[in-house]
């Protein structure tokens, strides 16, 4: 059966740490494995700009010895006249693996259930799964093992970013705290869903509303942009709303001494995080941000042998 990455729990907590695993083997011997010798091609698809996930998949799709093919939405039949099913039957006899960073989830879902190759959710609306393996993969670094480590994300909890980090930090067996207005909460099902897998992992997902309990001995402090692609209507009320929870110095001299504080990139310095801190010592959005490529080449080995 194929598989694909369309959101952080469709990976078990042992492929999770297995992806993880060959990320950090990667790191070390960059051109270690070659999947997509030939050249394979990649389908890396565009809805939305991007910077660090057009220049690492392209970068990474090289290095696994294939060919990344960039496509633009704005430039193709996909969104358009076409289905995501007819162009995943498209592509699939053409290319070995399909990316895709776009709105809806249910686009990205239609698509998986068309092809016979990995489908890769590189950002939706509702999960950014590749964002996360990248994430783990430098607090891996770090901080050691992930299992029993409090994550504290302060801000949009119903974004993307707040519902990969409950799922994903659950899976790792994280205490994963999520800080932000109850109209900003994580979605129902999303809470659900993690709180089910951290009773397997020993993990837990806890909201709050209070950002200074939740930065309270956290070992890892981490935020996300207050507007993300399609909400630049709500600027004003977000940046109203959200206030309270912008990342400072006085958020990280809460938590551990040894605490290291992650954002996704790109941020908005002086709105959800103080320059002090993401220029700070404890900060490491830059080894963060490489890993997009070490993370994401490993996930392409591991769905490859998937097939």
């Amino acid at each position: 059966m194929t598989r694909h990455l369309l959101r952080d729990d469709d990976l078990t907590p042992a492929e999770q740490a297995e992806i993880l695993d060959l990320a950090l083997e990667l790191k070390q011997d960059r051109w270690g494995e070659k999947p997509l010798a030939g050249p394979q091609t990649v389908a890396v698809i565009f809805d939305k700009s991007s910077t660090r996930t057009r220049v690492s998949f392209a970068v990474g799709i090289a290095d696994l010895g294939g060919s990344p093919l960039i496509i633009s939405t704005a430039n193709s039949q996909l969104g358009g006249k076409e289905t995501p099913s007819d162009t995943a039957r498209v592509l699939e006899r053409q290319v070995a693996a399909i990316v895709w960073r776009t709105y809806a989830q249910a686009g990205l879902e239609e698509m998986a259930r068309g092809t016979r190759v990995p489908v890769v959710n590189a950002l939706s609306d509702d999960f950014h799964p590749c964002q996360l393996l990248a994430d783990l993969l430098t607090i891996r670094e770090h901080k050691g093992d992930l299992k029993g480590l409090t994550l504290s994300f302060f801000g949009d909890g119903m974004s993307n970013m707040g519902h990969s980090y409950a799922l994903a930090g659950v899976t790792a067996g994280m205490h994963v705290r999520i800080a932000s207005p109850e109209a900003y909460a994580p979605r129902a099902d999303v809470v659900a869903d993690a709180d089910r897998i951290a009773a397997e992992t020993g993990g837990s997902l806890t909201l709050c509303t209070d950002p200074l309990e939740a930065a309270a001995g956290a070992d890892v402090v981490v935020t996300d942009t207050w507007v993300s692609m399609g909400k630049e209507e709500e600027k004003l009320s977000r940046i109203r709303d959200l206030g309270g929870y912008k990342v400072t110095n006085e958020f990280m001299g809460l938590a551990k001494d040894d605490a290291i504080f992650i954002h996704c990139l790109p941020a908005d310095r002086g709105y959800e995080v103080d320059a002090e801190v993401i220029d700070g010592p404890q900060s490491v959005v830059w080894d963060e941000a490489e890993n997009r490529l070490h993370a994401q080449k490993a996930l392409l080995v591991w769905l490859l042998r998937q097939q």
